[in-house]
Parts: structure tokens; C-alpha cells; sequence
């Protein structure tokens, strides 16, 4: 593991987490854990694999092979005993593009799209901008543990919602929904005729103890109303690369995304988002093995280390990603309280907790995904901002 704390210069590579903090945050010499990417190398058979394919020096219309499908459907199998069909299998860019695609796809103008606050904030964006409207279920924080509000959920499932944006792991909670729990949600939606979005771009980000389960992988079903959204950038730091998977089973519903892929004037992946997904899908689970201990390992650090220099700071004990959410509000501080005192006292840059929606005033996300000497120096930062 060794390998993760290897502190490397994202200066001058256009990264949005180092170099658009004067227009994020308004100032510039901040320590960034904020935007949810790693500042770890990826595996170094992707490395390779691409360097080659620079070597190789034509890079001229690319088509996404079928080897591509083939490598995820072996990669879900193994990871997540989910067996799904080369053929379900569709590509973008990235996951926000897939689901404001899904939602123009299976829904019209002026349907009513359910999310759990706080959450992601493109949920939010998806829906508002393609002119849908926002039904929030917001989580339950008990015993500081979200959990979900069934009879909430089903009271605005009986309004007739389109579509259920679903986030599994949850971000910026880390949760990790159990079996249990995803059954209730999905007997809801069939019950109520209501499709499932089921973002799982962490899924494979799982803490040893907790098992990530795809929505999809429940009932046959269920599998014909739920439409799923994975990618290797944040399991292997590849966004940059820019390549997703939607996973749908239902022909029917696939072939509708199929004609808003085509109308927005979709037509492949690029170079290396196929090559990096592939190659990282192939031969990446031993480095994914040791990221996770050392993700762990930095979850343990610090919680430790808040419990014993920050204790008006509570971190919600998270399941999975590499995200850690903040629970501030022992502080009494107003969300611009914090932010200013992040900023300008502590020189950090950490998500503030209002823009997941209901739910996150109080609250802060941090990134865990750096070099321990980092988080030391974050944590350290987090101290001078509140002492």
C-alpha cells in the first residue's frame, strides 16, 4: 500500500481539485478535499496500456468493441454476483450525462423525479434543468446513522412519480444499502409503477465488512424497472478519461435512452476511456484490494483523530467510498460560519453540506482519497479552522 503515499504534483494538469479553487472557494493557497476524485496514480497496467496506445500514434474514430461489454459483465459478476448480457450493456461520457439522458429518455416534461437529500447535488441539477420537478424523501439521520423513510417514500410514490433517482452507496452519507432495504424500495416502485435511476458509481468502493448489492440484481422483476449507472473513474481515478456504462436490461427502455443518446448526437467513447476501462476492469482488483485497506485504514485515522482533537465534530461512520461526511452542527455555526472559517482560517477546501439539499445545512464532506501525509495536514487545517 505504500504506493498510495506517494504525494504527486496535480499542478498544471488542468485538475479541476487543484487549479479551480480561486473560482470555487475565491482563493487559491487551500489544502483541496473537496471535489470527489483521488490523488492516487491509477493501476499501472492502465498506465501502461495507454502509454502504448500513445506509442501506437493514430488516433483517428474510435468504436466502443464488443470486448468492452464482455469485461464489464465478467467484472459485475465477480465483484457483485450480478450476471447481466453483453447486449444490456450502453456508453457515455459519464454518469451525470447517462442520467440526465435516462431522465429525458423515460420521463416528460414537468414529471416528478424522487431523491433522498442530502445527496449528490447533480441529482438535483439533472432534474431542474431538463425541466422535471424534484420530490424530496429526505434520509433520516438516527442515532447518527441515515436511514431511509419508507412511509415518507411511499406517500410520494402514491402521487405517481416517474422515476426514483436512486444513490448506491449513498453520497455524501457513505451508506451502503442492505439488502433489506433496497427490497423495500424496489417492492415501493413496482408497486407504485415507478422507475428506478440507480447511481452506483461507487459500488465497487465497499469497506470489508459491508457487500454492495446492484439494485438490478434483486428479482427479474425488479431488473425490468431499474436502469444502472456505473464507471471506473472513481474506483480506479479515471474520470478523466471520461467513459461510463448504463446498464438496462428492459429492451424497451434501452432502446428509448438509445434515441436520446441519439439526439443529443452521441456516438462512442473516446480512445482511452475504452482502453482505461477495459484494461482497469481487467486487471485492476489487486490495486482495488489495496486501495480499499488504505481508504480504510485513512476512515479509521480520522475519526480517531477527530474524536480526540474535535469532538463537537462527529463523523458519520461511512460504509463505503471515500468520502467522509461532517456533522458540524455541535459547533452552532451557520453554514457561512463554517465555510468562511474553512477558508480563511484553516486554508481548506471541503464541500459545504448545504449544497446536498435539505438535510446537509451543518454539515461538511471531506476527501479521503490522498496520501495519509495529506489527510494529516487536512485534519491538522480542520483543527486551526475550528479551535
Amino acid at each position: 500500500m505504500t504506493i498510495f503515499n506517494e504525494k504527486i504534483d496535480r499542478l498544471k494538469t488542468a485538475s479541476v481539485k487543484w487549479e479551480l479553487m480561486k473560482d470555487i472557494f475565491g482563493e487559491e493557497e487551500l489544502l483541496p478535499m473537496w471535489v470527489a476524485d483521488m490523488d492516487f496514480k491509477p493501476p499501472q497496467a492502465v498506465i501502461d496500456a495507454l502509454t502504448n496506445r500513445v506509442e501506437h500514434g493514430v488516433f483517428g474514430y474510435t468504436f466502443v468493441p464488443n470486448s468492452t461489454a464482455s469485461v464489464i459483465q465478467a467484472w459485475l459478476k465477480k465483484r457483485h454476483n450480478w450476471q447481466i448480457e453483453p447486449s444490456w450493456v450502453r456508453y457515455t461520457s459519464g454518469v451525470v450525462e447517462a442520467i440526465s439522458a435516462a431522465i429525458c429518455a423515460l420521463s416528460k416534461e414537468g414529471d416528478t423525479v424522487i431523491v433522498q437529500s442530502p445527496v449528490y447535488t447533480p441529482f438535483f441539477n439533472m432534474i431542474e434543468w431538463n425541466k422535471r420537478t424534484v420530490v424530496n424523501s429526505p434520509l433520516r439521520l438516527v442515532e447518527h446513522k441515515y436511514e431511509i423513510d419508507f412511509e415518507g417514500l411511499e406517500q410520494e410514490l402514491q402521487k405517481g412519480c416517474k422515476l426514483f433517482l436512486l444513490c448506491n452507496p449513498h453520497n455524501p452519507a457513505g451508506r451502503v444499502w442492505t439488502k433489506d432495504e433496497l427490497l423495500r424500495i424496489g417492492k415501493l416502485c413496482l408497486q407504485y409503477d415507478c422507475l428506478i435511476l440507480s447511481d452506483e458509481i461507487h459500488s465497487d468502493l465497499i469497506f470489508k465488512k459491508y457487500r454492495h448489492i446492484p439494485m438490478a440484481s434483486l428479482s427479474k422483476e425488479l431488473s425490468e424497472k431499474v436502469v444502472t449507472f456505473i464507471s471506473p473513474s472513481k474506483t480506479f481515478n479515471l474520470a478523466g478519461l471520461q467513459a461510463s456504462a448504463v446498464i438496462i436490461e428492459n429492451e424497451a427502455l434501452r432502446e428509448q435512452f438509445n434515441e436520446e443518446l441519439k439526439r443529443r448526437g452521441f456516438s462512442s467513447l473516446n480512445t482511452f476511456g475504452i482502453l482505461g476501462m477495459e484494461t482497469a476492469y481487467q486487471h485492476g482488483e489487486e490495486w482495488l484490494e489495496d486501495l480499499i485497506d488504505y481508504l480504510q485504514e485513512n476512515r479509521t485515522y480520522a475519526i480517531n483523530y477527530l474524536a480526540d482533537h474535535l469532538p463537537n465534530i462527529h463523523c458519520i461512520d461511512s460504509e463505503g467510498t471515500y468520502l467522509l461526511w461532517l456533522d458540524c452542527r455541535k459547533l452552532k455555526l451557520s453554514d457561512e460560519e463554517l465555510r468562511n472559517l474553512l477558508i480563511k482560517k484553516g486554508k481548506l477546501a471541503l464541500e459545504p453540506g448545504n449544497k446536498y439539499g435539505p438535510g446537509g445545512e451543518g454539515f461538511v464532506r471531506m476527501n479521503l482519497a490522498c496520501p495519509r501525509e495529506i489527510l494529516k495536514e487536512g485534519l491538522e487545517r480542520l483543527k486551526i479552522a475550528f479551535t
